[in-house]
């Protein structure tokens, strides 16, 4: 793991990662979690990241419900590469559901995962459909789930 990425969001990139990894190889992200937590083979994952990672995976279908809603009409969130799901995943369920982070950490930290992890283009398109789920999340919030 960088340097640069300490603390919360050392756990945010823990978490894209073990999502990336999970969708990539076709696998439930709690069983790679599982993974990860009992190896001694790669970095230790902390309380947070599992909290976003089982987070994430107990409303997955919710998450991408709202994702859906604000991609792009020509884009599916399938054709979105891997690891920008994961990061708008984890992005969204702090701003949904982890009231103790502010949404605009939650976008910046998104945004920054995504120059550090995906391509040129994706911090830009990121920050977009996060900036727009903020402007009616108390709607998303409250939605039933």
């Amino acid at each position: 793991m960088s340097g640069q990425f300490k603390g919360r969001s050392g756990s945010r990139k823990r978490a894209v990662e073990i999502l990336f990894e999970a969708d990539i190889r076709g696998l439930g992200p709690v069983s790679v979690l599982a993974d990860r937590v009992g190896s001694t083979d790669t970095l230790p994952v902390n309380d947070y990241t599992v909290t976003l990672v089982e987070g994430v995976n107990e409303r997955m279908d919710r998450l991408d419900d709202v994702l859906m809603q604000h991609v792009t009409e020509s884009w599916s969130l399938n054709r979105l590469p891997a690891v920008d799901r994961a990061v708008l995943r984890v992005g969204l369920y702090e701003i949904l559901f982890a009231a103790d982070v502010p949404d605009a950490v939650a976008i910046d930290e998104a945004v920054e995962l995504a120059k550090a992890l995906s391509t040129d283009d994706s911090p830009r398109f990121i920050n977009g459909v996060l900036g727009r789920i903020v402007q009616n999340a108390d709607r998303f919030r409250t939605a039933p789930q």
